[in-house]
């Protein structure tokens, strides 16, 4: 039986060859030209584009794999990187030849925020080299810098945090400076309402300013407060207990200042009898009326 280099130069399949490569269908493996631009066929471009593709298909899956050390992650993301570079040539040299342009649809991949990814112009990170040391920071710089700064909401808030009372003004009144200020501008206010009052009412002259009728200043102590809301807290009534105040009527309830005690008593609901009884004298003083105007 004849070797395959026999085979090889035998005269039919020299024939066989060369009508597979006419009809594009060649089994013979070839190596990808080096120079592109020396191809001047689109079939042939389209081709090698193809192959470019699945290579870097290939890659990229292999890429993924947690086995791999770092050098070799690196060595495969530069042999990714190298491939792209040589599809985006052959896809110059198809469009040159007339053939179909494929980098005019090819849209820009964002981030979320709306910013192109760093990166998608030049050199890219694929797969596990996105997780080598000092990739994160060159790829998302301004990420991590947000990650690290905290938020201006975050900061305005702490900004109050851990402030004695004194810094809301939980101290002012115990000087006596403000109350001493306050005590003077309500008696010159009160003093100019009742001037303005008693010329509307033409009260005579040297009529005395009547006091101001308020309660005597009481300096709140916050520590005290605070203790006695705990207790008051402790001894809170509950919901249903509420509840049951509420329904139950008390005879020590005070009374509207405004009203007297009479006013305060429901009117008397007339019966059917008191209102057929008014009736008949409606009637009564109508006809009345009536007879005496004839």
């Amino acid at each position: 039986m004849a070797r395959n280099q026999e085979k090889a130069q035998s005269m039919l399949y020299r024939f066989r060859q060369a009508q597979a490569e006419e009809l594009g269908v060649s089994s013979r493996h070839e190596r990808r030209p080096k120079i592109i631009t020396s191809v001047t066929s689109v079939r042939d471009c389209d081709k090698w584009r193809g192959e470019v593709m699945r290579e870097i298909s290939r890659k990229v899956t292999r890429i993924q794999d947690f086995g791999l050390t770092d050098y070799e992650v690196r060595d495969l993301n530069d042999e990714i990187n190298q491939l792209f570079r040589e599809k985006s040539m052959w896809e110059r040299q198809i469009a040159a030849l007339g053939g179909a342009n494929y980098r005019s649809g090819v849209p820009r991949i964002l981030d979320d925020h709306g910013e192109e990814i760093p990166g998608m112009r030049g050199y890219r990170y694929y797969g596990r080299a996105k997780d080598l040391p000092g990739v994160k920071e060159h790829l998302r710089p301004v990420e991590l810098e947000e990650e690290e700064k905290e938020s201006a909401k975050t900061q305005k808030y702490k900004r109050f945090q851990n402030q004695p009372s004194s810094y809301f003004g939980n101290d002012d009144e115990k000087d006596g400076v403000l109350l001493r200020d306050e005590d003077e501008a309500e008696q010159l206010g009160w003093k100019n309402g009742w001037t303005r009052i008693a010329s509307a009412l033409l009260l005579p002259e040297g009529t005395p300013v009547p006091p101001l009728p308020r309660r005597a200043a009481r300096i709140l102590d916050l520590d005290k407060m605070e203790g006695t809301e705990a207790s008051s807290m402790e001894n809170k009534p509950s919901k249903k207990a509420k509840k049951e105040m509420q329904d139950t009527p008390s005879d020590s309830a005070p009374l509207l200042p405004a009203l007297d005690a009479q006013e305060l008593v429901m009117p008397p609901t007339p019966s059917r009898k008191d209102i057929e009884a008014f009736m008949l004298q409606a009637k009564k003083a109508a006809l009345r009326s009536e007879y005496l105007g004839a």
